[in-house]
């Protein structure tokens, strides 16, 4: 997918590059497979905002993924490849010989028109998905289960893709794209390929409206505050911090990790953190 950039007939196109969309055959979703979308711009279900700097963009509805692929053995043809305002990656309709419609995140070199098939006895190629258990090992995949049967949860978004390295006892080795190896189910599914729509990470917005328009509010510096607004702010002029970064709640930042998840995290074989 190329990106187009524009000529400089304004401060806010002179950097902007966007995709050409050329791998977009219809721009109408397939509307039984689409669910209403609240905007809850941060907050939790008590109306507190948990997540700052979120809120307005263009209304958008969602399209149900089947990230769990487990319609087994039975092929289905790549009839449209649409845009989804929800994910950085491109879906696709799915048309089963069953007659039934379901969408699925297309993967590099995936077309429409090809097939592909879900199960345990299903080819190791692109767009296909299989058990870990039946993927050779070096096989690109994404798409990867947490929890067999719970649908794909690990590297889902675009130009993302992770390794399988090795099979030990009820466990498989799959090197993550942050570099993080770990531990997952053999009976966990994974989709063969890489996740298409690759020149996602080199698009520029080239103005701040559009980041409104993806519901992204500005964000302002700590150091640009008041002493009481946060631990980074006061100070005659350009002041440094002072201190180790902060969050405007005294709270770590900047590389503090936070992570504690007992449950996963036994499964970490190699931390991305690993020294070089």
């Amino acid at each position: 997918m190329p990106l187009r950039s524009y000529k400089p007939t304004s401060a806010g196109i002179r950097f902007q590059t966007r995709p050409t969309f050329d791998e977009i055959t219809t721009s109408e979703p397939h509307k039984p497979l689409l669910e209403a979308k609240q905007r809850i711009s941060g907050r939790n279900n008590q109306g507190r905002m948990t997540v700052r700097h979120r809120g307005g963009g263009q209304k958008r509805f969602y399209r149900r993924i089947d990230f769990k692929r487990d319609k087994y053995d039975v092929p289905a043809k790549l009839a449209t490849v649409e845009y989804d305002p929800n994910r950085s990656a491109r879906v696709g309709l799915l048309h089963y010989a069953d007659g039934e419609k379901r969408y699925m995140l297309v993967p590099n070199g995936l077309n429409v028109g090809d097939s592909v098939v879900a199960g345990p006895t299903a080819e190791a190629r692109v767009g296909n998905a299989l058990p870990l258990k039946n993927i050779p090992l070096g096989t690109t995949i994404h798409n990867i289960e947490l929890v067999p049967g719970k649908g794909g949860q690990m590297v889902r978004s675009a130009g993302t893709s992770a390794q399988l390295l090795a099979k030990e006892g009820d466990y498989a080795q799959i090197r993550m794209p942050s570099g993080e190896v770990r531990r997952a189910d053999l009976r966990c599914m994974a989709t063969i390929g890489q996740v298409g729509n690759l020149d996602h990470e080199n698009q520029s917005l080239g103005k701040a409206g559009r980041s409104r328009h993806m519901g992204r509010r500005p964000s302002v510096r700590g150091v640009a505050m008041t002493p009481r607004d946060h631990p980074h702010g006061g100070g005659e002029g350009k002041s440094p911090t002072g201190m180790p970064p902060k969050t405007p709640w005294g709270q770590p930042a900047m590389g503090h990790r936070t992570r504690r998840n007992k449950i996963t995290g036994q499964n970490i074989v190699r931390s991305r953190h690993r020294k070089s």
